[in-house]
C-alpha cells in the first residue's frame, strides 16, 4: 500500500524533523490568505511609505552598506599596505597578529552590523527568510571572532606579553561573551524550538526584546573594543611621538575609527526610526510566534 504520509508525518531525528519543516516552507509554500499573509509578511497596507521615506531608506541602506564593507576593506588595506600582510606560525609573529585586527572588524562590525540591519529593516523577503539570513551572517561573523581572539593569544604568548590586561582585553572579553551568548540562545530559541511551534511561542515572544536589546549592547560593545584596540596598536607601533604627528600610518588607522563610529551612528539612528521598523518590529510578539 502506497505510504501517504507527510513528510512531518514520518519519524526523523529532532534536526531531521526541523529540516522537513524548512524544506516545506521553501519548496512547497502554502498560498497565504489575507490574514496570513499579514502574519507571514514584512509588508502591510498600514506601513507604506511615501516617496521622501524611500528616499531615506534607501540612502541610509545605501550608506550603511558601504561603511560596513569599507570598514573590513580599510582595514584589509591598512594591514597588507603597512603591515606586512598576514601569516599563522611564522618566524614574524606580527603578521599573525595582523589577522586579530581584521577578523574582529569583520566579525564584530561588518557581519554582525549587517545581521542587525538585515532582520531589522528588511522588507524584500518572507520572514522565514530574513531569519536565516540573520543567522547566516551571525555564523560568519563567529568563525571570525574566534580565530582573531586565537591569534591574538598565541601572539602573546610567543612574546611573551601579558593577556588580559587592558581596557581593550576587558571590553572584548565582554563583547564576545555575549556574542557566544546571544548566539546560542538566539539559535535556540528562534530556530530549534520551532519544531514545537506552537507550545513555545510565549515563550520565545518574551525573549524577543531580551534578544534584541543584548544584540545592540554587544554591537556598540564591539565596536568599542574596535576603538580602543586600534589606539593601543597606533601607540605600540608607531610610538606617541611619532603617532601625535599623524603619519600617514596614523591617519588609515584613524580613518578606520571615524568608520567604525559612523557605522554605529547609522545603525543607531536605523534602529531608532520607527518608520524603518518593520511591521514584525513592532508587534515582536506577532512577529516571533508566527514564521
Amino acid at each position: 500500500m502506497k505510504d501517504t504520509r507527510t513528510p512531518n508525518e514520518i519519524y526523523l531525528p529532532v534536526f531531521g524533523r526541523y529540516l522537513a519543516f524548512l524544506m516545506d516552507d521553501f519548496i512547497s509554500p502554502r498560498k497565504p490568505t489575507d490574514k496570513s499573509q499579514r502574519s507571514r509578511s514584512y509588508d502591510s497596507d498600514e506601513n507604506e511609505r511615501g516617496a521622501c521615506e524611500w528616499c531615506e531608506y534607501a540612502l541610509v541602506i545605501t550608506l550603511a552598506t558601504i561603511l560596513l564593507i569599507g570598514v573590513s576593506a580599510l582595514t584589509v588595506f591598512w594591514v597588507f599596505f603597512y603591515r606586512e600582510g598576514y601569516a599563522w606560525a611564522d618566524d614574524i609573529p606580527e603578521k599573525q597578529f595582523n589577522l586579530h585586527p581584521t577578523l574582529m572588524v569583520a566579525g564584530f562590525i561588518t557581519f554582525s552590523g549587517f545581521s542587525v540591519l538585515l532582520y531589522r529593516i528588511c522588507r524584500c523577503f518572507r520572514r522565514i527568510y530574513v531569519k536565516l539570513l540573520h543567522a547566516i551572517f551571525h555564523a560568519l561573523a563567529f568563525p571570525c571572532i574566534v580565530i582573531g581572539f586565537l591569534a591574538v593569544l598565541d601572539y602573546h604568548n610567543k612574546k611573551g606579553i601579558n593577556n588580559f590586561y587592558s581596557l581593550h582585553s576587558w571590553i572584548g572579553l565582554v563583547a564576545m561573551g555575549l556574542f557566544g551568548l546571544q548566539y546560542a540562545v538566539g539559535f535556540f530559541s528562534f530556530l530549534l524550538l520551532l519544531i514545537c511551534n506552537k507550545g513555545t511561542a510565549g515563550f520565545r515572544a518574551s525573549l524577543v526584546p531580551v534578544h534584541a536589546a543584548f544584540g545592540v549592547l554587544t554591537f556598540v560593545l564591539g565596536v568599542a573594543a574596535c576603538l580602543t584596540g586600534l589606539t593601543e596598536k597606533a601607540i605600540f607601533t608607531l610610538g606617541a611621538e611619532r603617532y601625535s604627528g599623524l603619519p600617514d600610518e596614523g591617519v588609515i588607522i584613524n580613518a578606520i575609527g571615524v568608520a567604525s563610529i559612523a557605522i554605529l551612528a547609522v545603525v543607531m539612528y536605523i534602529l531608532s526610526r520607527d518608520k524603518f521598523r518593520t511591521a514584525a518590529s513592532r508587534e515582536h510578539i506577532r512577529a516571533s510566534v508566527d514564521l
